[in-house]
């Protein structure tokens, strides 16, 4: 699992603005370590024409990897992969039956593991009574192809890359200007190695079985890739394997009546420990991919809003992140990928076209909200107590620079609000949570104009204007604590001004380029519940339009009210329900009092898990419940996927009332879990270096176990004070 700098994730998949890629390949099978994966057939063949492979950096490095015996191919009979085991796969089958039996006698077992590279162990075990000479065959080629090419369905003819066969190996090499890839293919038992194949001439004994295997090991100007999974090792002290036991063990418990929310938990812990990758420069800390298979890499953003919502489960996850984003913080301008002094970056990737969509390099700056979540996600860790104190004058120091960028170049008119632009015609058309390029509509369906400051924005920057304060009164500077308060107050008072909508009852979605009001009712307005930028006076029309049903589906939130004209259902931002957006919009309403509301979407959302089988995908259709009482998938939507895995962590955390202010030598809890979740158990939750346990009675009543002493608990609150943080 390694990370190395370089560019983006989600949104990069189409930075030029054209929307999210439609491939698809259902039935296929993912493996997952870190930011190396493999996609292939139910039967465990790649196919170079679907979107199958092995992936390393970015780029495909197994292209081609079809078994055959005597020529035909293995009769796939089922796959099995456990969900505690995202790195690896049985895939089995039986050979064709001969042409004088009814039924074939011998089982084909590929188990397939990856890592740094891929190891796949062949096994043939013959169950008929006389033995049986086959010729096996494992066809493989690499085309070391871009992961946006194979996704995309554009991959052309390789060129550069040679081949060198040895006794037992088969080396693929390709050489070109700022990029060079090697892939080696090595084979136990006894291949003939020609080029392209691996053949083994085997004769079976009856009742008995053969095995081979088959390793692939890599290297680029990012890596040198070694398999974790070596020859003789036992699996269960594999890399992979320590990693996930560790995390595993590390994880609170969690205990309620509710099948459905305890496996969603599960799901959600299990998938966030398969989503880790390194950073070398800080060994040992992980950090969040945004989500499997295609955006196995940093982005600011999605790392941020993970690491929030997982503060819960485990604040190192914030931590590593904001170091590294802070590594990584922009230091010039450079308009071609978008980086400007203090700004925080979109994305990193490592493949042959990262240079061409991301502006020459391989980091992309081009988001509007990521800079503003640093400081955020900074002062919240504090708030836990869980910012240490030889990385607080460091990262303190980055979200000072973040500031700047805000207010010098994030708000580039001088109107008090941030904005974003694209700064050349190949970076992302919108820069906010919703990319895609129509992403941002007005009521009558026509996408705004940019410079374009977005609401939600808004609500982050205040946000980060008070995590800043709150930090500086913890070190005791208290002038400068009062100047970024004035400044939210300044920015709330402007805000609300300028972009509620009396006559709708919501707040806009954003202004455009003309400082008109883009009118659309969308859920980007729940964040600014969630961040407190909302006056008092005006959540509760926000909180009848969120729970309302043009809204709400049944299932969940949808992006965009159904009474709008740019409305569909099965669109990626103008009607879909993505539960990281649903899980913030329960965390604003459960801040401003909306209790009720705030429970039923969560149990809507949880309901909706069950079809998943416990696992929320990145997004799915925003279709009525009433209508289709089953939630219908996205057809490429990211599973897993960081801030959907992460979600759940944030709902209980919400319904829960858990506010801690560490600093301060205070922890607010007053839960307001639906029955069903009642009584509920939480053991281990990480908070300013201990574990705490929380039991919730059936009557309401909490009881906590482990608090760290200077720390008060307040139970009684009858309402938050929204302008706390």
């Amino acid at each position: 699992m390694t990370f190395v700098d370089g560019e983006e994730c989600a949104a990069g998949a189409w930075a030029s603005g054209t929307g999210p890629p439609v491939t698809t390949d259902v039935g296929a099978v993912t493996l997952l370590e870190g930011s190396t994966f493999c996609i292939s057939s139910r039967s465990g063949d790649v196919a170079r024409d679907r979107p199958h492979g092995l992936f390393m950096a970015d780029t495909r490095v197994l292209s081609c990897w079809r078994l055959a015996i005597d020529g035909q191919p293995v009769e796939s009979l089922s796959t099995v992969q456990e969900p505690t085991e995202p790195y690896r796969a049985t895939f089995i089958g039986r050979t064709p039956p001969r042409r004088w039996a009814a039924d074939s006698t011998m089982l084909v077992l590929r188990t397939r593991h990856i890592g740094d590279g891929m190891r796949e162990h062949i096994v043939l075990r013959n169950f008929g009574p006389e033995p049986v000479g086959i010729t096996l065959t494992v066809a493989v080629d690499s085309d070391f192809a871009d992961l946006f090419a194979v996704k995309e369905g554009r991959v052309t003819a390789p060129h550069g890359i040679t081949v060198d066969l040895g006794s037992d190996s088969m080396t693929y090499t390709m050489t070109a200007p700022g990029h060079s890839h090697v892939a080696r293919i090595t084979a136990t038992g006894e291949p003939t190695v020609t080029p392209g194949r691996f053949t083994f001439e085997v004769l079976v004994p009856g009742r008995g079985e053969w095995s081979a295997s088959l390793d692939v090991t890599t290297a680029s100007p990012h890596r040198q890739a070694e398999d974790p999974h070596r020859p003789g090792a036992p699996l269960d002290v594999s890399a992979p394997e320590r990693r996930l036991r560790a995390w595993r063990l590390s994880n609170p418990v969690v205990t309620t009546p509710d099948a459905a929310f305890n496996a969603a938990l599960r799901a959600g812990a299990e998938d966030l420990g398969s989503l880790q990758i390194d950073d070398p420069e800080q060994p040992g800390c992980p950090i969040l991919a945004a989500g499997a298979p295609w955006f196995m890499a940093l982005f600011g953003r999605d790392s941020l809003l993970t690491g929030w919502m997982a503060l819960g489960l485990d604040p190192r996850l914030a931590l590593c992140t904001l170091r590294t984003l802070a590594r990584l913080q922009g230091t010039r301008i450079d308009p071609r990928n978008e980086e400007q002094p203090g700004r925080i970056l979109h994305e990193v990737r490592l493949g042959r076209e990262a240079k061409i969509a991301l502006g020459g390099g391989t980091t992309y700056y081009g988001t509007v909200d990521a800079t503003p979540l640093f400081v955020m996600l900074l002062g919240e860790l504090d708030r836990w107590g869980a910012l240490p104190d030889g990385d607080r004058r460091f990262l303190v120091a980055a979200a000072d620079r973040a500031l700047e960028w805000i207010t010098e170049y994030g708000d580039a008119d001088g109107d008090g609000f941030v904005e974003y632009q694209r700064h050349t015609d190949s970076g992302l058309l919108n820069q906010g949570w919703k990319d895609s390029f129509d992403g941002v509509t007005h009521a009558d369906g026509h996408t705004a104009v940019p410079p374009i400051a977005l609401c939600e924005v808004q609500g982050y920057v205040y946000a980060a204007y008070l995590a800043r304060a709150a930090l500086a009164e913890h070190d005791a500077d208290l002038d400068l604590a009062a100047s970024w308060r004035v400044r939210a107050a300044e920015l709330k008072e402007a805000f609300n001004r300028a972009f509620w909508m009396p006559e709708v009852g919501a707040y806009a979605l954003a202004l455009d380029g003309a400082k008109h009001q883009v009118d659309a009712v969308a859920s980007n307005m729940a964040h600014c519940l969630w961040t407190g930028i909302a006056d008092d006076d005006k959540a509760a029309a926000v909180a009848a339009h969120v729970a309302g049903p043009a809204m709400s589906s049944g299932f969940g939130i949808r992006t965009l009210a159904a009474t709008m004209t740019a409305y569909n259902p099965m669109s990626y931002h103008n009607g879909s329900i993505w539960p990281h957006d649903n899980a913030i919009a329960v965390a604003g309403l459960a801040r401003y009092g909306f209790l009720e509301e705030a429970q039923r979407i969560s149990l809507d959302l949880i309901d909706a898990s069950v079809h998943f089988g416990g696992r929320w995908p990145e997004l799915f259709c925003g279709l009525d419940r009433t209508a289709f009482p089953r939630p219908v998938p996205y057809p490429t939507s990211c599973s897993p996927q960081a801030w959907a895995s992460a979600a759940p962590r944030l709902l209980l955390r919400s319904l829960l009332q858990f506010n801690p202010d560490v600093p301060q030598g205070t922890l607010e809890i007053s839960p307001a879990l639906p029955d069903r979740l009642l009584p509920l158990r939480l053991e281990g939750m990480p908070l300013a270096g201990a574990r705490i346990d929380i039991a919730v009675g059936t009557d309401g009543s909490v009881e906590i176990d482990g608090l760290p002493a200077g720390i008060e608990l307040e139970t009684d609150r009858r309402q938050r004070v929204h302008d706390a943080r």
